[in-house]
């Protein structure tokens, strides 16, 4: 498989465990179906139009593929039913599992996205924490909480950055 190949892959994952973390958030909240798959949405592709607009790249991501967006529509559609009758559990040891996952993916693909760009490589690692964080952070706003990621002393933002570096290295190790 080509890079290009791996970081779709990786782009799919880390949208679905996005998408599934926003639902859960969603779902603990209490919010509608529509207020759902608005979060939904904002959780996998927030950090993706910050960085968009960081860099100046037109269109965003999930305008320009909006196949993932339908993925996640249809995503809540089916899933939204079984939250709301409490199949799913909705504890938060669930919710680290797609947040983790959404974490390490999309750190990895906004770094390559940035150096793809001729980006530095500190902007790069940058614009993958970015990328990583500021859909969950955009995520607990839409819910009236206190981001995660700024209160409940997780590392998410130094994960991210560790491992935006180990991005760097495998790419310059090819």
């Amino acid at each position: 498989m080509t890079l290009a190949d791996w970081l779709t892959v990786i782009e799919v994952v880390a949208t679905l465990a996005f998408a599934v973390s926003g639902l859960i958030v969603a779902a603990r909240e209490k919010l509608d179906v529509v207020g759902a798959a608005v979060v939904a949405i904002a959780a996998p592709f927030g950090g993706g139009a910050v960085r968009g607009v960081l860099l100046g790249r037109r269109p965003f991501f999930w305008v320009e593929h909006q196949e993932y967006l339908w993925a996640v529509l249809i995503l809540a559609a089916i899933s939204w039913p079984l939250f709301v009758r409490g199949r799913i559990a909705v504890s938060e040891r669930v919710l680290m599992v797609p947040d983790a996952l959404g974490l390490g993916l999309f750190s990895a693909t906004g770094v390559a996205l940035a150096l793809d760009g001729g980006m530095p490589m500190l902007v790069a690692v940058l614009m993958g924490v970015v990328t990583a964080v500021f859909g969950g952070i955009v995520r607990d706003v839409l819910c009236n909480r206190v981001p995660a990621a700024l209160y409940d002393h997780q590392p998410y933002a130094l994960c991210a950055f560790a491992g935006g570096w180990l991005t760097i290295g495998c790419v310059k190790l090819g």
